[in-house]
């Protein structure tokens, strides 16, 4: 009686082999056809589990499939579309203010040219410091 161990590859064969594409799309029919399984392919033929999903991820039918399941509970999607709505409500009070904003700077600019005035106020001086004298604070320590 033969033994398993005899016909075991070392590491060394086992780098060196190639499985042809055809090979390949044959054994992830029968993965998918539920006839074999990860495991029983890895032993059999003496393949890495991680070479195996890779072999289904490009020959499997659901490669081309690119959908995603998202399963979610009911309020949680109340509260999605609750959210969607005060964002746009936001989005349209933001763009309403934005509005404003550049009718008073063309109304300041038409009063200017018109009135030869300068009416924007220049911040040149700086704020006044609120804290207190900081030497003072120094001292005393």
């Amino acid at each position: 009686m033969a033994r398993r161990e005899k016909f075991k590859l070392s590491t060394s064969e086992r780098r060196r082999r190639r499985f042809s594409d055809s090979f390949k799309i044959q054994k992830v029919r029968e993965l998918e056809s539920g006839k074999k399984k990860v495991s029983e392919l890895c032993n059999q033929y003496e393949v890495n589990k991680v070479n195996v999903y890779r072999w289904l991820a490009k020959f499997g039918s659901m490669k081309d499939k690119k959908e995603r399941l998202i399963v979610e509970t009911d309020s949680d999607t109340r509260q999605l579309l609750s959210l969607k709505k005060k964002v746009a409500e936001m989005e349209r009070i933001i763009g309403q203010k934005q509005i404003l904003i550049d009718f008073k700077d063309k109304m300041i600019e038409l009063a200017e040219q018109t009135y030869g005035v300068d009416i924007k106020k220049k911040f040149s001086t700086q704020p006044s410091n609120t804290s207190g004298n900081t030497e003072s604070n120094t001292d005393l320590a």
